[in-house]
């Protein structure tokens, strides 16, 4: 259960350093990171399947 746990952690922060890197607003940043964040597995899915490439798109 902890590499589990040590691997969602590992690709959450990854997401949002990846979120941190984007040419968007910091409100937009802090929204997606608390999203991705709080929304654990689930989020980290969705990010990385379909919201990565359209962040930019969202908040520009």
């Amino acid at each position: 259960m902890g590499i589990i746990y040590l691997v969602g952690l590992v690709l959450a922060v990854l997401a949002v350093i990846d979120i941190l890197k984007k040419p968007i607003s910091l409100v937009g940043k802090v929204i997606c990171s608390v999203i991705v964040l709080c929304t654990s597995w689930l989020g980290l899915i969705v990010y990385y399947l379909y919201a990565k490439n359209h962040i930019t798109e969202w908040f520009k």
